[in-house]
């Protein structure tokens, strides 16, 4: 018997791969730098934005739908991987000004000279002219780049470890993953982290070399490379959860110990998909920030990640494109609420303000899918689409004859 393709086997690989390809011609035919003009850089900007919030919807969803570990601290990663690329670009644009600065001294400056003028530059702010240990490769944007997936890949990799050895589990698992965030954003919001405390890395959105070129079209260049890495990810995010591996893992979060005693390296698995899905999330964040301009410690809050899993819980967890579609909704809703264009509902002695309400408004629709549509917006878009749950109808399990998977198949 001839065994399909992976791709073949989960049509919506096409679908999201066509219809980011469409999105991306439309928007650069309407963007300032390319097209009419119809769709101002700004706007431009916060697409780029939502396309990496949605590649980093699809690793949570990795982690929570697929394995069913509630990753409370996943935008930790995310955050990471933007300081890291945000050393880069504000290392290499100050280095620039500092030399500019430096060019008309009768004597050519000193390679120290310049070392030391770009760190009284980036950390005179908060009181300091030395140059911290975690900026000795900042000059460098290959050893940047790759710390973008070490550095979150190694932690994730350590704190998994540590964690799925213990058999830490459920609800104690989420609360470690809290608290990791959050001990990772109070130690940066320390001056003496070596990250400008409170202030954060600013200015990411001026590219080194790329000076001539304007914001109009570097936020177009960032939307494509957003939209290719999204598209990419999402292959192989399919991929791995359409074979063997992705049915072990649906066990592993089905029943762990039934997994466990058929002799499956549960923790194994477990540090694989957990790791991968916190370099896929850096990865995001490496092109998020330099979009965004700035990145501070309260962008790990751990109200971050929260945000994180409510948008996968509204757009169907344990569907890949359902990631996709409850990013992006929520997301694009949530610039229109709180950028005060939604026009306020006025009610006998009281309006209705949606910057104040919006949050109110995310959390009733978080617990009104959790309890009546589990699917989220996913499950609509299966109903529409005549989509039917994958045929898992493999050898029976044992005396029950397989339960579990006759449940997920009519789930």
């Amino acid at each position: 018997m001839t065994r399909q393709s992976f791709i073949l086997r989960n049509p919506s690989i096409l679908v999201v791969l066509a219809v980011l390809a469409v999105f991306i011609v439309a928007v650069t035919l309407l963007s300032q730098a390319y097209g009419t003009g119809l769709i101002p850089t700004s706007t431009v900007k916060v697409l780029g934005k939502t396309l990496c919030l949605a590649l980093a919807a699809v690793a949570m969803d990795l982690v929570w739908g697929y394995l069913g570990i509630l990753s409370l601290g996943q935008m930790a990663f995310f955050a990471l991987g933007g300081y890291l690329i945000g050393q880069w670009l504000m290392y290499a644009r100050t280095e620039g000004i500092v030399a500019a600065s430096m060019a008309g001294n009768p004597i050519p400056p000193t390679p120290q000279e310049l070392r030391e003028g770009v760190a009284n530059q980036i950390f005179g702010v908060v009181g300091s002219s030395d140059l911290p240990l975690a900026w000795s490769f900042a000059h460098s944007l290959p050893i940047q780049l790759l710390l973008v997936l070490a550095v979150p890949g190694l932690l994730a990799l350590v704190f998994g470890w540590l964690a799925f050895r213990s058999r830490v589990n459920g609800v104690y698992l989420s609360i470690l993953t809290q608290a990791m965030t959050l001990a990772l954003a109070l130690w940066l919001f320390q001056n003496d982290s070596g990250f400008r405390g409170n202030n954060g890395l600013s200015g990411l959105q001026n590219i080194p070399g790329l000076d001539a070129v304007d914001q109009a079209t570097l936020s177009v260049w960032f939307l494509w490379a957003s939209a290719m890495t999204l598209g990419l990810a999402y292959v192989l995010a399919a991929w791995l959860v359409s074979g063997k591996f992705g049915s072990v893992i649906r066990a592993i979060r089905d029943d762990e110990t039934r997994v466990r005693f058929l002799g499956y390296p549960v923790e194994g698995f477990k540090l694989v998909v957990f790791t991968l899905a916190a370099v896929i999330t850096a990865i995001a964040g490496a092109l998020y920030y330099p979009q965004a301009g700035i990145i501070n410690p309260a962008e790990l809050m751990p109200i971050a990640s929260i945000y994180l899993a409510v948008w996968v819980a509204i757009g169907g967890r344990g569907r890949l494109y359902g990631a996709i579609i409850g990013a992006v909704v929520v997301s694009l809703l949530s610039s229109w609420f709180t950028g005060g264009r939604a026009p306020g509902i006025r009610l006998p002695g009281y309006t209705v303000n949606w910057v104040d309400w919006w949050q109110v408004a995310l959390g009733i629709s978080f617990v009104g899918v959790t309890l009546f549509a589990p699917k989220g917006i996913a499950g609509i878009v299966d109903w529409l689409g005549g989509l039917r749950p994958p045929q898992r109808h493999g050898r029976d399990l044992g005396p029950d004859q397989g339960a579990l998977q006759e449940q997920e198949a009519k789930a």
